[in-house]
C-alpha cells in the first residue's frame, strides 16, 4: 500500500494534508474562539478540535490506502467457501467475465478503469481519495465523512468567531483575508461533505451503491427488477446494522437467490 501511495496518489494526498493543516494553523493563529480559549487556559476545546482533525486525517489515509475489495486474480486463490459461493445458482444470473481483466466478477462487482481492477460491491472511484470505495472500505468512508463534517462545521464556526471589524472594506479585507479564505474553503467542503454523507447514508439504508443507483437500467441483475424493488434490501435497520457492524464477507449471489426465491 505504501508504494501505491507514492505511485498514484501522492499529489492528491499531499494536497489534502497540506490544506487541512494550513487551515488548522490559520484558525489557531488568529483571534478565534480556540485562540481565546488557549489564552484563558481552557485547553479542552482546542485539544478536542485538534484531536478531531487528527482523527479525520488518519481516517482519510486509512480509506485512501486500504484495499477496497479487489477481486483476486488467477494467482490469488480465493477461499474454498468463497469460490463455492460464487458458483452460479439456477435462480441467480450467470456471472459475467470482466471485459478488461477477464476475471469472473462476483455479483455487485465492477471494473474500475482508474485502478484497473475489479472491485467487490463497487460504489465509486473517489478522485479525492485516489482510490475506489468498495466492499472493504465503504464503511470507513462513511465514518470518515461523518468525522470530516464535524471537523468542518467546528472550523466554520471558529473562523466566523475570529472575524474582526474594520473602518473600511479595504482594511476589513486586509485584516481578515486569511480567515475569509479559510472560511470559503471550509464552507464549500462542508456543503460537499454534508451532501455526500446524506447520500451515502440513504444508499446504505436501502442496501444500494452509487453505481447501482445511477446505472440500474444497465446492470444485469437489476434491470429486470421493478423500480422500487431491490433484491438486497432487508429493511433500513438491518441494512444499517449489516453495513456498520458486520465484518463478514457477504456472498451476494446467495442473497439474490434467497430474495428471488421468496420475494416477500
Amino acid at each position: 500500500m505504501v508504494p501505491n501511495m507514492f505511485r498514484t496518489g501522492f499529489a492528491v494526498r499531499a494536497a489534502h494534508t497540506l490544506l487541512t493543516w494550513v487551515i488548522t494553523v490559520t484558525l489557531f493563529l488568529h483571534n478565534t474562539d480556540l485562540r481565546r480559549c488557549e489564552e484563558r487556559g481552557e485547553l479542552l476545546p482546542p485539544a478536542l478540535f485538534f484531536l478531531l482533525v487528527v482523527v479525520s486525517v488518519i481516517l482519510y489515509f486509512t480509506v485512501s490506502l486500504m484495499d477496497p475489495g479487489f477481486v483476486p486474480g488467477d494467482s490469488e486463490k480465493a477461499s474454498d467457501e468463497e469460490s463455492e459461493a460464487m458458483i452460479p445458482r439456477p435462480l441467480a444470473p450467470q456471472l459475467r467475465r470482466c471485459g478488461f481483466c477477464r476475471l469472473q466478477q462476483p455479483m455487485r462487482a465492477k471494473h474500475c478503469r482508474t485502478c484497473r481492477r475489479c472491485v467487490r460491491r463497487f460504489d465509486h472511484h473517489c478522485p479525492w481519495l485516489e482510490n475506489c470505495v468498495g466492499e472493504r472500505n465503504h464503511r470507513w468512508f462513511v465514518v470518515y465523512l461523518l468525522v470530516q463534517l464535524l471537523a468542518l462545521l467546528w472550523a466554520l464556526r471558529t473562523a466566523l468567531s475570529g472575524l474582526s471589524p474594520g473602518p473600511t472594506w479595504q482594511q476589513w479585507l486586509w485584516v481578515n483575508g486569511f480567515l475569509l479564505a479559510a472560511l470559503a474553503v471550509v464552507g464549500v467542503f462542508s456543503v460537499v461533505v454534508g451532501l455526500l454523507l446524506g447520500c451515502h447514508l440513504y444508499l446504505v439504508s436501502i442496501n444500494s451503491t452509487t453505481w447501482e443507483f445511477m446505472s440500474r437500467h444497465r446492470i444485469l441483475y437489476l434491470k429486470d427488477c421493478r423500480e422500487e424493488d431491490n433484491p438486497f434490501d432487508r429493511g433500513s435497520v438491518c441494512n444499517l446494522w449489516d453495513f456498520f457492524c458486520s465484518c463478514r464477507t457477504v456472498m451476494w449471489e446467495q442473497v439474490y437467490q434467497r430474495s428471488t426465491a421468496d420475494p416477500v
